[in-house]
């Protein structure tokens, strides 16, 4: 999940979509990769109390990513978690070899558990992201259906173009996700349709309306599948993660 800009909806469909694909019967990994652990704090964990977390998996050889893992309030879906200390990783990670590479190797022992792992990335396009954007094969790009979403995604795009041809030729656009949506506003209306204008076929069928149950959800801890399932955030998580499915099960 990547967009430099903040308050979009990355971490609010990382945990939604992960939880609603988990529903699917896959084993799902979420990776909080932001120093702000809002990821964590939507599962009901507290990074403030956390020892050890994936900037210890990074930069210390002596910590392996199972020994952070955690098990969430969902079956079938764990946690890598983060906290404050992973902002020090965006400096530190600078006088590394393979500095990119950094997260893609940190996974390889966790990853044959998983049929899925979904990265949480935060608003920037650092290294950090970089890193991210190296170890996926497909990048999920969340935008808020408001006019100044548009304007940064050419320079996402273009970063992610130069991970492709530089550190990551597998790296594809899995998609773009429309999010707080509100149909009863032409502003909104008319955004969305220049998104599908611009982007066609690589945006999302599913369009994430903006509701209270979301922040609701995030404070009890719980993804919106579970703390209110029969509500359309829920139902719509859950199109969505047919949609992902299916692309990739015809990819």
């Amino acid at each position: 999940m990547c967009n430099q800009k903040g308050g979009v909806g990355k971490t609010t469909t990382a945990i939604n979509l992960g939880a609603a694909i988990a529903d699917f019967g896959r084993r799902v990994l979420l990776v909080d990769f932001d120093p702000q652990g809002a990821l964590s704090v939507g599962l009901g964990i507290n990074p403030l109390q956390l020892d050890l977390t994936i900037y210890n998996v990074l930069m210390d050889r002596g910590v392996d990513a199972q020994d952070i893992l955690l098990k969430t309030n969902v079956d079938g879906m764990d946690l890598l978690p983060s906290n404050i200390d992973l902002s020090a990783a965006e400096v530190q990670l600078v006088g590394e070899v393979a500095r990119e590479q950094m997260l893609g190797r940190a996974l390889v022992p966790v990853i044959p558990e998983y049929d899925v792992v979904l990265i949480d990335c935060q608003p920037s396009l650092g290294l950090l992201v970089v890193n991210a954007l190296t170890a996926s094969h497909g990048a999920i790009i969340p935008l808020e259906c408001e006019f100044f979403a548009l304007r940064g995604v050419a320079l996402l795009m273009d970063t992610i173009q130069k991970v492709q041809e530089r550190l990551n030729p597998q790296l594809e656009i899995e998609g773009l996700l429309a999010t707080m949506y509100d149909a009863r506003t032409l502003h909104a209306r008319e955004v969305l349709s220049r998104i599908v204008e611009a982007f066609s076929d690589r945006v999302f069928h599913t369009v994430i309306s903006r509701t209270v149950r979301f922040p609701d959800a995030t404070v009890a801890g719980e993804p919106i599948t579970k703390f209110d399932t029969s509500s359309a955030g829920a139902n719509a998580y859950r199109e969505l993660a047919k949609e992902v499915l299916g692309r990739w099960n015809t990819g």
